[in-house]
């Protein structure tokens, strides 16, 4: 391995920005990465004032992400990956300048604001060759690797029913209105795209079931509500799931839960046992043998495989979770992107382009299903 460190550059995150600090604390943890360039604003003077606060040289502080991708791509030394982390309307364009720009990206989810623009960028990343990863980021969690690890094993025998949720209660009134930047972006369908709670937090669970199951949805039922008066998008769905291997899920996201932090669950259930997982609580896994008495898996501990190890960072017992599950997708896009520098290739766990063109059918087509009066949709291309 390469002792160089990777160059990153990032768009969007400048100052206020949750997401943009998350990115930059999950890049620096195994110290693989040094962010050395950003178009970390539309406006001028945040951009500016936000690369000096992280030490930006001046000279690679941008005004914009095409200016960015064009120099950047050009110099001897500019950046050889970039961290897109703008509200979703921006993520189609900024990746393909930097594609075009001969630059490997890290792209917040969902992947774009439309269905038609993730078949174009998916194409396009495909053909370049370069590394192109998402962030969900919950796949980097290590129970969560444990679960996946065990359907594969055969623990669970044949998945019958997939059951997900992830509830929030942050959007159970109108803050939006007052100008709350986070809110204000993602409840306009301009720059949030067509989905709402489907978009932000539903395409996580939907990536979450078919990454432990290794099963893909083939089609949906969507009942979509937008329960604070006057907003667009939806802010509450039940969804239900056909399976490939005939597997039926559920799938509920709400923003508008109240007394509901951040709520992400899991629960599948199969001819020879369950598994039950919970963000909130993400050290532990529940596993139920049928007819057997229920077994606590924890994380480090000795009843864990390969995947959770490799995914675990300090001793069982010590908090850990959103950050350090951050943290893995990015060391594992520096694997993949050493191993691009070195023309070779490497199995991954990381999310890829595939799995962010996979969550924006799932929101096109559950808007689709709403729509018609909840009418079945095919996830199927």
């Amino acid at each position: 391995m390469s002792s160089a460190k990777i160059r990153l550059g990032m768009v969007g995150g400048g100052q206020g920005a949750f997401i943009g600090e998350v990115h930059r604390i999950a890049a620096r943890l195994d110290n693989r990465f040094e962010l050395v360039a950003g178009a970390l604003s539309s406006d001028p003077q945040r951009a500016t004032d936000s690369a000096a606060e992280l030490g930006i040289d001046p000279k690679r502080s941008y005004a914009s992400f095409e200016e960015m991708a064009s120099r950047e791509g050009k110099l001897k030394s500019g950046i050889e990956a970039v961290a897109i982390v703008t509200p979703n309307h921006l993520h189609c364009a900024a990746a393909k300048a930097f594609l075009k720009a001969g630059i490997h990206v890290i792209c917040d989810k969902p992947l774009t604001a439309n269905l038609d623009d993730a078949e174009a960028l998916a194409t396009l990343a495909t053909e370049s060759g370069l590394v192109f990863t998402v962030t969900y980021n919950y796949s980097g969690y290590p129970m969560v690797r444990q679960a996946r690890q065990m359907v594969a094993a055969g623990k669970l025998g044949n998945i019958r029913i997939i059951q997900i949720e992830y509830a929030q209660d942050w959007l159970a009134t109108n803050i939006e209105a007052s100008g709350q930047k986070q809110a204000t972006w993602r409840t306009d369908p301009d720059q949030g795209g067509a989905g709402g709670s489907i978009a932000d937090i539903g395409t996580h669970a939907f990536h979450l079931a078919e990454f432990v199951s290794g099963l893909k949805a083939k089609s949906l039922l969507a009942d979509l509500d937008a329960f604070v008066v006057g907003r667009s998008l939806d802010d509450n769905a039940n969804i239900l799931l056909h399976y490939s291997n005939g597997a039926k899920g559920m799938l509920w996201c709400s923003q508008v839960a109240s007394g509901k932090e951040n709520g992400l669950q899991l629960r599948f259930y199969g001819s020879r046992g369950g598994l039950q997982w919970s963000q909130e609580d993400p050290n532990y896994l529940q596993y139920t043998p049928l007819g057997e008495a229920r077994q606590t898996l924890t994380r480090g501990g000795s009843s864990v495989g390969e995947s959770a190890a490799a995914a675990t960072r300090i001793p069982a017992g010590h908090p850990e979770g959103f950050l350090e599950g951050f943290a893995n997708l990015y060391r594992e896009t520096a694997d993949l992107i050493e191993a691009h520098r070195q023309g070779d290739s490497t199995e991954s766990l990381v999310p890829t382009v595939s799995d962010g063109l996979r969550g924006m059918r799932f929101i096109e087509k559950a808007v689709a299903s709403n729509q018609a009066g909840s009418i079945w949709q095919s996830l199927e291309k």
